[in-house]
């Protein structure tokens, strides 16, 4: 069987089941025998270039020893690739959303982010994201400690790998000044922020971090953050929009992306320069 035209569905499916493979210790050429197909098949499916038969996807789970309640989720995903369907947009409404998120993370060899009003998460520090968390509670029910310590460790985990990953990748984030402002109250949190923001601009020579700063009312995307993934020649781009609360929602339409692209293409020219960036986020941690 050839290669299928790649779409996001199909590129969400063979991410999800690469992820599976490697956290089983499973090579490709392993998978392909238990499909009975040859190794290239295998690939193609990763690469989101095909899509598998029930029976083929079973044996794969198997041998992957994927649990009950993620093999509902990775047949949903199957399910949804085998189909040919118009659409403006993707949701994922399927559990563990965050998950696939990191998987496109991983994968990308181009990252482009924007949030508005928070530090956006590749640049977030531990006591940041715990501040964060804790801004939830009460809301949905209460996390215990022990998990809140788990997602932190998970986040961190994420954030190395993407920063200091084997697959090199161009980072391009825009960190705007009112998030840092936000900080202010609590000196100690500002503190680590900034230190931690700093640190990774001395380990990651493929960061580039601008400071948007307050008062940039030609700002187009002042109402909402976004991400946006680049694949080189392995596949087009994919953006991602975020939402307070809700199903992810991406986008991997041209036209929709190409918008996205030329909104953060603008916001970049409202911040300062990396290096006045920088220069700023060092003069703000000696006033801290």
């Amino acid at each position: 069987m050839g290669r299928a035209r790649q779409t996001f569905e199909r590129r969400q499916l063979g991410l999800t089941l690469r992820r599976l493979r490697e956290q089983a210790g499973r090579s490709q050429h392993a998978a392909a025998a238990a499909i009975d197909k040859a190794r290239s098949r295998v690939v193609q499916i990763e690469d989101g270039e095909g899509t598998l038969p029930p029976e083929s996807l079973e044996l794969l789970l198997d041998l992957y020893e994927v649990d009950a309640p993620e093999r509902e989720t990775v047949r949903a995903l199957a399910n949804s690739a085998r189909k040919r369907q118009k659409r403006r947009a993707y949701v994922d409404t399927l559990p563990d959303a965050y998950q696939r998120f990191a998987d496109l993370e991983s994968n990308a060899s181009e990252i482009r982010a924007f949030e508005p009003s928070i530090v956006p998460g590749l640049l977030q520090s531990p006591s940041y994201l715990r501040s964060v968390i804790s801004s939830w509670e009460g809301i949905f029910t209460n996390s215990a400690p022990a998990e809140i310590e788990q997602r932190i460790d998970y986040r961190m985990n994420r954030q190395s790998r993407t920063l200091h990953g084997e697959r090199s990748k161009e980072l391009d984030i825009v960190l705007a000044e009112h998030a840092i402002l936000d900080m202010k109250s609590t000196g100690s949190l500002l503190r680590d922020q900034l230190e931690h923001v700093l640190s990774l601009l001395d380990q990651c020579e493929n960061l580039t971090v601008r400071v948007l700063p307050v008062g940039s009312v030609s700002n187009p995307a002042c109402g909402g953050g976004f991400t946006i993934f680049g694949f080189g020649d392995r596949g087009s781009p994919i953006a991602f929009s975020s939402v307070v609360h809700g199903p992810s929602v991406y986008l991997d339409d041209t036209e929709d992306v190409g918008v996205l692209t030329r909104i953060f293409d603008r916001v970049r020219e409202l911040t300062l320069t990396s290096d006045e960036s920088r220069a700023f986020l060092e003069r703000t941690l000696k006033e801290v």
